[in-house]
């Protein structure tokens, strides 16, 4: 186990990282802007499935994403059938992907592809501001542990390498920003793209925990964030809870985690809870469009797949679901090209 902490003059301007086995917890320096709100003011409590609460501090200074993504990771990791690296690497970036998209409005998507250049392979999930995710890891039978510890390795397996968020707001002109994986930690990695390409002061925490069996027992994270006005004195509060937070894998084990996360982050300090949103694994794929897939090769092609395979099978990258297309579907096709 190491841990690793500075804290600068100014309060939260720059990386104060603990780390502690896989578990990663990370102050980054972020522009301040003036807008509103994101969050509505209707709130519901969901009970038996993943969700995300959004809460805003008492002051108006600080606001605090805290996600349970148990189910969505469990989901992935029985449809790709992952080991426990590649199932511990895909969960992180599941997560991932729902904190930034929970920062987003509209009909944004939040695409995160972790371009490793070892094991795992690449890693690529897709989320909306609807609450949905969906992902899948190049190579998922990596399962490396540390003998001594049990502790699952991700870091050496994911390698060198880019860490590419890619925004669509839905216009036709997708926002790309690339970082250098830093550790491959995705975490870490994470960590460091918000401070590249953003500017406002957070903490940002995640992790998935595997039982005996390596099934997931338990996966999520926080994001938390300065808001323009925050005093000096409440973010040196603020700051202090951080350096003394528990590892976020100990949270995440206790009876109740998403209670324990929003004490660990507010302590005594009164929040307000402003949604309860449920968010899960869901991919958007159908049959019609692989059929608009089909439709985009050449009518040459389509002609092979009919006269010497008799159809076509097609296996979505994102949820391993199959669509079949018999000689009547691609006899369709090339009738719609002549």
């Amino acid at each position: 186990m190491k841990k690793s902490l500075s804290f600068p003059s100014q309060a939260l301007s720059k990386i104060v990282a603990f780390e502690f086995k896989a578990d990663f917890l990370v102050i980054i320096p972020q522009k301040q802007q003036t807008h509103g709100s994101p969050f509505g003011h209707f709130y519901a409590k969901i009970e038996g499935m993943d969700k995300i609460i959004k809460t805003i501090s008492e002051s108006g200074a600080f606001r605090a994403f805290v996600l349970d993504s148990t189910e969505t990771v469990r989901t992935a990791q029985e449809k790709h059938q992952t080991q426990a690296s590649s199932t511990v690497a895909l969960g992180r970036t599941l997560i991932a992907s729902q904190i930034l998209a929970a920062n987003e409005k509209g009909d944004t998507k939040i695409t995160v592809k972790v371009l490793g250049t070892s094991s795992l392979g690449a890693i690529i999930t897709v989320a909306d501001t609807k609450g949905n995710v969906k992902g899948y890891v190049q190579n998922p039978g990596v399962d490396i542990k540390k003998t001594a510890t049990g502790e699952v390795l991700v870091g050496p397996f994911v390698g060198n390498g880019q860490f590419l968020v890619i925004t669509d707001y839905g216009t036709g002109n997708p926002y790309n920003s690339m970082t250098p994986l830093i550790s491959g930690e995705i975490g870490e990695d994470l960590a460091y793209y918000l401070t590249e390409s953003q500017q406002t002061p957070s903490a940002v925490g995640l992790n998935v925990l595997l039982d005996k069996d390596d099934k997931v027992e338990v996966a999520g994270g926080f994001l938390l964030q300065v808001l323009p006005g925050a005093k000096e004195e409440e973010i040196a509060r603020f700051e202090k809870r951080i350096q003394e937070m528990p590892a976020i894998s100990t949270l995440l084990e206790s009876e109740d985690h998403i209670e324990s996360l929003l004490k660990a982050i507010y302590g005594d300090e009164s929040y307000k809870r402003l949604s309860e949103e449920e968010i899960r694994f869901q991919c958007d794929c159908s049959k019609d469009r692989f059929m608009n897939a089909l439709a985009s090769l050449p009518s040459s092609d389509l002609e092979e797949m009919k006269e010497e395979d008799h159809g076509a099978e097609i296996t979505c990258q994102f949820c391993q679901t199959t669509y079949n297309f018999d000689e009547n579907d691609l006899e369709e096709l090339i009738r719609d090209k002549s």
